[in-house]
């Protein structure tokens, strides 16, 4: 089968990796972030109320259901 090389790294070098890893992220900038947020926080209460609308009718219609 193959090789496998068992040599553990060194952790100065696995945190320098680490660190260069970090550099390469582009964070979002405040208007962006805050956009997003928005935006998942709205889908989330739409979503939500969605549910409870569905789970009105259909406790409805099973209570009927029930009741014959």
């Amino acid at each position: 089968m193959g090789e496998t090389n068992t040599e553990k790294a060194s952790k100065t070098s696995w945190f320098t990796g680490l660190k260069a890893e970090f550099n390469k992220i582009i964070w979002p900038d405040k208007k962006s972030l805050s956009r997003q947020t928005a935006a998942v926080v709205a889908v989330s209460v739409v979503l939500g109320l969605i549910i409870a609308v569905l789970d009105v009718i259909i406790r409805f219609g099973v209570d009927n259901l029930v009741k014959l």
